[in-house]
């Protein structure tokens, strides 16, 4: 079979690396033989470790780690067109991002805006997007501080996400053991604070998903090896907390952090990453509470699984472990949500995310 350009589902990684190496890496999956092709490979990024798809304007951006004159790390957003039929990556615009190493990238739906945070410096970043998809210049930078019970924390931002109707971005912030709720103030072109959400001393919020049906939000902490459930509020941008529930069997001991968290497209089933454990940690959500159920811990067949995506139409899962260098892909039960090892995986190097998308 000839693999058209609507059939190609695309998988986009990204990396620990030097700007001299490689940091990003194209594959394709066939998902009728399960296995994953290497298309193209791009360096010239410093830690290009995030990753962010615009499928519409066949567009990717990525995060990519600089430094001024005196030698303060900063970071720039690169903006990368992508050939569907191919799958190769050229650089089409890049700018001054962030005042500090970032971690993550996130962008609005409707292409108007990038936001970047740094987990070192605790601050995010409002980037406006030009015609084209054009990275452009930094419309706002806030800076996150300790503050009541938690003064002398240092902030840590770990990542952004917009709400369902993209009118608030929550911001979860791993050492003040916060999510802070934003709005975009687009004539002035800042982010103003609306509210914060705290979750329990020492949990770490690191990623967050909303379900898909706008009421439910589920944060992974990653020091406590948690995942807290959240009532949406959709009217004032505001969290409020259902449960905590344990990433990790009852008997583990070991030391463990956890990284991302997803759900399915139809809101049956979450998903949470163990680092230590080096699981994926699968939960049947009650559609009515949003509360969850353990299900399964699966192996990620490698170390310190820093990320992993559920590949588009929900058949199967790609986890990157950052430690054993390798992408491992998985089989989705879609009646019990369960995941199940194909037995193949690629070599990569220091992968921190992976996104497949469909063109």
């Amino acid at each position: 079979m000839i693999m058209t350009a609507n059939d190609r589902m695309l998988v986009f990684v990204g990396s620990y690396a030097e700007a001299a190496s490689d940091g990003i890496y194209v594959y394709e999956l066939n998902e009728g033989k399960g296995e994953l092709t290497l298309l193209d490979k791009v360096d010239g990024n410093k830690n290009p470790t995030f990753l962010n798809v615009d499928q519409a304007g066949n567009l990717l951006y990525a995060i990519s780690e600089t430094a001024d004159e005196d030698g303060t790390k900063t970071s720039d957003a690169a903006a990368y067109t992508i050939d569907p039929e191919t799958g190769k990556l050229t650089e089409a615009s890049r700018a001054y991002a962030l005042n500090g190493p970032a971690c993550h990238i996130q962008r609005s739906a409707n292409n108007k805006y990038l936001t970047l945070t740094s987990y070192h410096k605790g601050t995010i970043s409002l980037v406006e997007l030009a015609a084209g998809g054009k990275v452009g210049s930094v419309l706002d930078i806030q800076q996150h501080v300790g503050q009541g019970d938690y003064s002398g924390v240092a902030p840590h931002l770990h990542s952004s996400f917009y709400s369902p109707d993209q009118r608030f971005l929550l911001a979860c912030d791993l050492g003040l053991d916060l999510i802070r709720t934003y709005r975009i103030d687009e004539a002035e072109g800042k982010l103003v604070p609306v509210s914060d959400t705290r979750v329990e001393k020492g949990a770490g919020p690191r990623h967050l998903t909303f379900h898909p049906n706008g009421k439910f939000a589920y944060v992974i902490n990653e020091l406590n090896s948690t995942v807290t459930a959240f009532q949406y509020d959709e009217e004032h941008g505001t969290l409020e907390t259902l449960e905590t529930v344990p990433t990790l069997p009852a008997e583990w001991t070991g030391a463990n952090g956890c990284a991302e968290i997803t759900i399915s497209a139809d809101g049956r089933f979450l998903y949470g990453s163990n680092r230590g454990h080096d699981s994926i940690v699968v939960y049947a959500v009650d559609p009515e509470s949003g509360k969850l159920t353990t299900v399964q811990h699966v192996s990620t067949e490698g170390q310190h699984p820093r990320h992993f995506s559920i590949v588009p139409g929900g058949k199967h899962v790609i986890a990157a472990n950052r430690d054993t260098n390798n992408l491992t892909l998985f089989t989705v039960d879609q009646d019990t949500g369960k995941l199940t090892y194909t037995g193949h995986s690629v070599e990569v190097s220091k992968p921190v995310c992976v996104w497949a998308v469909r063109f």
